[in-house]
């Protein structure tokens, strides 16, 4: 399937994760991180995002303070 969206999406991507192969491709995304039971990039607030830590402790932590 390929995404009509990408060059959309890959302008308001918040991952800052280098060489992500999914960057733009939310679906991908969602479907690689739920896989992983962790959180996409998107969700977390920025300072959160930058430790690259997915998890959902992490999504937890983050959101609660």
């Amino acid at each position: 399937m390929e995404c009509v969206n990408r060059e959309k999406n890959f302008s308001e991507c918040t991952c800052s994760y280098p060489g992500c192969e999914r960057k733009g491709m939310c679906c991908e995304c969602i479907r690689h991180h739920r896989e992983a039971k962790e959180i996409p990039a998107c969700l977390f607030p920025p300072e959160a995002e930058k430790t690259f830590d997915r998890s959902v402790r992490k999504f937890v932590e983050a959101m609660g303070s």
